[in-house]
């Protein structure tokens, strides 16, 4: 079969296909493999900015009219390269050299100076340090409280108070509060260590006027005085300071200037005022632009499959009176997902029965209730309802079935002539409808249930961070530890504004944004529990587009996957792992990741009995769901769990949602067709190459091999008890032989296995197609015609398959009565021989006939082989 498919691989068209495309030649078939090319696109990176501007915005949302207040900051010096990086000066003479495919797409090992121990760790030299896998970043925090007994600036006493925290060149600016002499700030500012270029720092209080700001008192901080704090020490307490003029004074006229309220230290970015503090590396942004650089951890919604069994209707009355009653289907809707079923039996008939099973995503808190709606299908695209009922999906209207036990089935009234706003206000408020007084109703008879027992799908199913049940008392324990450092990046290209955001399980998190940098330095360290090792946690890269009021979708700069089994446990892995997108135009390596990962093991034994375990709660294999369904469900479950996190604040868009999940990963694509025939061509090399061995053994190409055959095979056969325990010891040899070449690093996204980079430009434009397409209809007609053609070579292989099949179906058949006659003749010889000779006899001289010399074969097929070429077949029945 993998014969016969080979030439499917070597197709190509020949013609390159412009944007427009008027007229497509037919496809064309080279046998060197498929042409293409990628490009690689590079991107210089400007040099930093001479000014940049700081703006803070109030800590709560009061005062609706105080707007953040702008400043200029003027850098000293640009930030030095991160560390590590490497610049390469090409050589000016001598010829190019090509590199080998996917070389440029490899992991870098890198050592950066972190606590953590590199390498395995052992027991009692474990880091008890929640900071241990990122570099140490210094940080001067400030947090403005408040203030009191301010002096009044003005004629009419009144007073609006800001603050100004000074530091070098980088400022930061509180909220002004209106005429206030006891204002409350709780603001914090950071400044980071490569801000620290000033040997004092100033709070000065101003007074904001309509012309000028009056300055009001100032507070001065010596650098070499500020204290220290690291986790996990308290934090510290803000003390009282007097305010004094410009030349030390405490008082103005007689009068004091009033005390504020600070705390001023220096830590790190494990801090647990860091994630909410005002930055100076921070431009000049909007409000909103502000809040959507902080870093945050979000939370996928609690999901669970809901089961609808739509069982029958009695009393239904067709919508228009004197009217027979038309074909009846009954509409199950929850939010956007709407289910139908097939018209009931007998139709006509006031009982109807359908006995149909649909299930449905809710999430907690459930919002949108259940809507259940008979419909008649009176014409072709038009339904009247005949009644509904709204369900609200939670208990004790809809049970949770934790312990796939059998729910019991409810009859429930339809009401008519009810709106499905009106029926969700009844069901929200509990109001009665008004028709409700009456004595008659139709009547369906519904099963519900939450099937907590099943974990619900949100990713795909080979990369899935996730596998526990919905229910909590079915969940098991966690095995260990994962922490993940999330250090930097490089070569991004241009100024970008980037930020990671990583998930596993139900725990997303997003770092700080870092703006206009192609080098952007993290060094955030995050820790999820791990409930399964069989589990892959994805890390993707963004370039931030919603900070000035944009509309755009966040960009996807590249993503990294790590799955937990392929990690040793304790120790530290710190690699530049490659970004990469693929495009239209072909393949571009947009950067690399810096990401340090350690899994810890706290329970061995649950973690090795996993391994017998089934990789999906019970339920999915007690009451499985079909693979269709399946689809569907882990589609809803994608809208849904994007929607709810894109409600957060700072909201975590739907794009970002959808690259991490994969939402479109289930599409056709030539190019992973084409990556998934090598995976199974390189699957059975191995079947293929000890094929090739034994063909070479009984063809005695090395007589000495064949020779030493012999004497194992006569040995296995007079000692046949040694058989399986020279087999399952062949196989510890093998493991303990590649135990020497295990792979060092984890893996990472292949080029070479996943084809992308000898794609040609036409496969990835129709790999981006929308669904339905939107290319026009002579490039969707090329496209088919190479479909067809790849598809009748598969459809060949098959058929093939099959004739093989039918032959062996027709040896007892009798289609070919002669060859039935012979080959029931022979068996019945062959188990006469058989009963009547020892197996050990038998079995040497088969041994020793497969394993004859070549003087003694002949050129010509074997008889068996002739006799099965023979037998008939259906193809000449086909039309």
């Amino acid at each position: 079969m993998l014969l016969l498919l080979r030439p499917w691989t070597r197709a190509v068209v020949s013609s390159r296909t412009s944007s427009s495309l008027p007229s497509p030649p037919p496809p064309a078939w080279t046998p060197r493999g498929w042409s293409g090319t990628s490009s690689l696109a590079k991107t210089k990176g400007k040099s930093g900015h001479d000014t940049r501007e700081f703006r803070s915005i109030p800590a709560s949302s009061g005062g609706g009219g105080n707007e953040p207040r702008r400043h200029t900051l003027h850098a000293m010096a640009a930030p030095p390269p991160p560390a590590g990086q490497t610049v390469v000066v090409p050589k000016p003479a001598g010829p190019a050299q090509a590199a080998p495919p996917g070389s440029q797409y490899g992991l870098t090992e890198t050592k950066p100076p972190l606590p953590a121990k590199m390498g395995p760790r052992s027991g009692t030299a474990k880091i008890a340090s929640t900071y241990d896998m990122v570099e140490p970043m210094s940080y001067l925090y400030v947090t403005v409280v408040k203030a009191r007994d301010l002096p009044s600036m003005d004629l009419t006493g009144a007073l609006d108070p800001y603050v100004e925290v000074k530091l070098g060149n980088f400022k930061g600016v509180t909220r002004h509060l209106e005429k206030n002499q006891n204002p409350v700030w709780r603001q914090t500012f950071a400044f980071s260590g490569a801000h620290l270029q000033a040997s004092q720092l100033e709070v000065i209080v101003m007074d904001k006027d309509t012309l000028r700001d009056d300055f009001v008192g100032r507070v001065v901080f010596d650098m070499s005085d500020i204290p220290s704090r690291l986790p996990p020490d308290s934090p510290l307490a803000p003390q009282w300071y007097s305010l004094a003029d410009a030349h030390g004074e405490r008082f103005r006229h007689g009068h004091p200037l009033g005390e504020i309220m600070l705390a001023v230290w220096i830590g790190t970015q494990a801090d647990e005022a860091f994630p909410e503090a005002w930055h100076s590396d921070a431009h000049s942004l909007s409000r909103e632009g502000l809040t959507n650089t902080r870093s945050k951890v979000y939370y996928s919604p609690k999901l669970i499959y809901l089961k609808v069994s739509v069982i029958a209707a009695q009393d239904l009355i067709a919508a228009d009176k004197g009217r027979p009653l038309a074909p009846t289907i009954a509409k199950i809707q929850m939010g956007s997902q709407i289910r139908r079923t097939r018209p009931g039996q007998p139709q006509g008939s006031a009982n109807q029965a359908w006995n149909e099973e649909f299930m449905f995503v809710a999430s907690e808190p459930f919002e949108d209730p259940l809507v259940v709606t008979v419909e008649e299908k009176v014409a072709a695209g038009r339904d009247e309802p005949i009644g509904r009922i709204i369900i609200p999906v939670a208990s004790p209207y809809v049970p949770r079935n934790d312990l796939a036990k059998s729910i019991p089935s409810k009859w429930f009234n339809l009401s008519r002539g009810m709106t499905v706003d009106e029926a969700a206000a009844e069901a929200t408020t509990g109001t009665k409808h008004r028709e409700h007084s009456k004595t008659f109703a139709s009547k369906i008879h519904l099963r519900m249930s939450l099937e907590t027992a099943y974990h619900v799908l949100d990713e795909s199913t080979h990369y899935s961070s996730d596998l526990q049940p919905a229910a909590k008392k079915l969940r098991k324990s966690a095995i260990g530890v994962l922490e993940v450092g999330i250090l930097s990046a490089r070569g991004l290209g241009g100024n970008k504004s980037a930020y990671c955001v990583a998930k596993y399980g139900s725990k997303w998190v997003r770092t700080r944004t870092l703006l206009g940098t192609a080098a952007p330095a993290w060094n955030e360290q995050y820790t999820w529990e791990v409930f399964d090792l069989s589990t892959v946690i994805t890390v993707a890269v963004f370039d931030n587009n919603h900070l000035h009021h944009s509309d755009g979708k966040d960009q996807r700069i590249g993503k990294v996957r790590v799955r937990l089994a392929t990690l040793e446990s304790d120790r530290v892995y710190t690699h530049y792992y490659p970004l990469m997108a693929l495009t239209p135009g072909g393949l571009k390596k947009t950067g690399e990741l810096h990401l340090a990962v350690r899994f810890t093991c706290t329970a061995w034994a649950n973690m090795l009995a996993q391994y017998g375990r089934p990789l999906l709660p019970k339920m999915h294999y007690s009451n499985p769901i079909s693979v269709l369904q399946l689809d569907y469900l882990r589609f809803q479950a994608m809208q849904m769990v994007a929607t709810r996190l894109g409600r957060s604040e700072p909201p975590l868009h739907r794009e970002v949602v959808e690259y991490m999940l994969d939402v479109d990963s289930h599409m056709f694509s030539l190019r992973r067709s084409k990556a998934n025939f090598y995976r199974i061509t390189s699957l059975f090399s191995g079947v293929v190459a000890v094929g090739k061995w034994f063909d070479g053994i009984c063809k005695w190409k090395n007589p000495l091999t064949t020779i030493l055959v012999h004497v194992l095979f006569l040995i296995l056969v007079c000692y046949p008890e040694l058989i399986l325990p020279t087999v399952f010891l062949y196989l510890f040899m093998i493991g303990v032989w590649n135990y020497r070449r295990r792979p060092r690093k984890p893996p990472h996204m292949d080029t070479v296995l996943s084809h992308a980079e000898q794609a040609h430009p036409d496969e990835l434009d129709e790999e981006f197609d929308t669904f339905p397409t939107s290319k026009p209809s002579d490039v969707v007609r090329m496209r088919y015609d190479r479909l067809r053609s790849v598809a009748g070579r598969v459809q060949t292989v098959v058929g093939d398959l099959a004739m093989q099949g039918e032959r062996a179906q027709s040896l007892l058949s009798w289609r070919d009565p002669r060859a039935t006659a012979i080959f029931i003749t022979l068996s019945l010889i062959v188990a006469v021989v058989l009963y009547i000779t020892p197996f050990q006899v038998v079995a040497v001289v088969l041994g020793l006939y497969m394993l004859r010399h070549p003087r003694f074969r002949s050129k010509q097929p074997s008889v068996p082989f002739n006799f099965y070429k023979r037998l008939p077949a259906k193809g000449d029945m086909l039309l």
